[in-house]
């Protein structure tokens, strides 16, 4: 799910997530429970369901030889499934019948998918959180600071730095607050059988979806949603949107940042942004994690929206294609909230810089034009908005 491109542009934890061995023990999982499930309301023997729970522990297969397999198979599914039946076979051959009851390979792959996608949400999530609370504090700290605002590249008239964080902050709280919202329904088990009708389980399967869902803590779907990806794929838009407003703020500090600029700084220390060539240059590599993000997202999430048009029941290519790029748009959210988050806490912010520069452009300009423009008193003013703008956010986050 990597190369060696991958690992400064993600996060080890992201990257893990959709490890081999990571995915399959979340497929195994399902496994599991959906055995639990049915042995719960009587469609398979309890002796059968605890042999094949048992045997649903990913140190009891080869995980390379699955992923290998796969590629032949057309689908992970198909020799995970083969595994854990002959593995279930030489603890109880009664129960290989049992096994994988009811379901189909893209069952056990989408619920495996929401399991480690819920855990890379999480760590967004996290991070996420810590992005806001930085740029809060910056909008805080720096109300009152004058900067020079810009529009169509060039010197507009005079704001503060702290509304401008207030401004970045903004749109990355509600990335997080629509996130929640649609990870709620989005993040769900998947258990419809081999067309959808979860026919083999004789009606009962709305109870055994509902008990896999609270024992994987995943949402219980009203239907499966085999080729319905309008909210699965309504997820991705969002982590899209999150990774495009990251980008805007990581655009900003880029040009803030230049020699002839000099207004804000990314944090200095060993090893961080050093040039090959020319020991004078401290590149600004968060805002370059940030920014790749935001030019691979696009595509990503283009590329979940080109799937959606599946064949019928169940999809052949478009939902294939789909899982391809999932991991790659998390992978990349993550690498992209992780490196500002890591980053604006330590943000060096030059007022004097700052000041400097507006005050070099007043003195180009006719008197009038200076006063009308950069008033201390349109500071004082962006200073106003940016207050009542962080104690809004602070409520926002507070509610999530």
């Amino acid at each position: 799910m990597s190369s060696i491109f991958e690992g400064f542009l993600s996060t080890p934890e992201a990257l893990e997530a959709f490890g081999e061995r990571r995915f399959v023990d979340a497929m195994l999982r399902f496994e599991a429970a959906l055995a639990r499930a049915q042995a719960q309301v009587g469609l398979i023997p309890e002796a059968a369901a605890k042999s094949i729970a048992d045997t649903c522990k990913v140190d009891l297969f080869d995980v390379s030889k699955i992923v290998r397999e796969s590629a032949r198979a057309g689908s992970l599914a198909i020799p995970l499934v083969k595994a854990l039946k002959d593995t279930v076979l030489l603890f109880n051959k009664d129960a290989v019948a049992s096994t994988h009851f009811g379901s189909t390979s893209q069952d056990v792959i989408d619920t495996a998918t929401a399991l480690v996608t819920r855990d890379v949400l999480d760590l967004i999530t996290a991070d996420g959180r810590k992005v806001v609370e930085a740029l809060l504090e910056l909008a805080e700290r720096h109300a009152a600071t004058p900067v020079l605002a810009h529009t169509l590249g060039q010197p507009a008239s005079v704001i503060s730095f702290g509304w401008k964080c207030a401004q970045w902050a903004a749109p990355v709280a509600r990335s997080l607050q629509r996130l929640q919202a649609t990870a709620r329904e989005a993040l769900a088990v998947q258990l419809g059988g081999a067309v959808g009708t979860q026919a083999q389980m004789r009606g009962k399967g709305p109870q055994v979806v509902a008990l896999v869902a609270a024992e994987l803590g995943l949402a219980a779907p009203d239907a499966p949603w085999h080729t319905q990806r309008d909210v699965w794929v309504a997820l991705g838009c969002d982590i899209g949107l999150l990774v495009g407003s990251l980008g805007k703020i990581a655009g900003d500090l880029a040009l803030m940042g230049q020699f002839e600029v000099g207004e804000a700084a990314e944090p200095q220390e060993a090893g961080r942004g050093g040039s090959s060539a020319m020991p004078h240059k401290r590149n600004p590599v968060a805002s370059m994690v940030v920014l790749a993000a935001a030019r691979r997202a696009p595509q990503r999430v283009a590329a979940l929206l080109a799937a959606m048009p599946q064949e019928h029941e169940r999809a052949l290519g478009a939902w294939q294609a789909e899982l391809a790029e999932w991991p790659q748009l998390l992978q990349s959210a993550h690498g992209a909230v992780r490196a500002l988050a890591t980053t604006l806490p330590g943000l060096q912010v030059h007022a004097g810089r700052m000041r400097a520069n507006i005050d070099a452009l007043r003195s180009e300009l006719p008197r009038e034009a200076a006063d009308e423009w950069f008033d201390p008193a349109l500071a004082e003013h962006s200073a106003g908005l940016a207050r009542a703008q962080a104690a809004r956010l602070r409520t926002l986050m507070d509610n999530l």
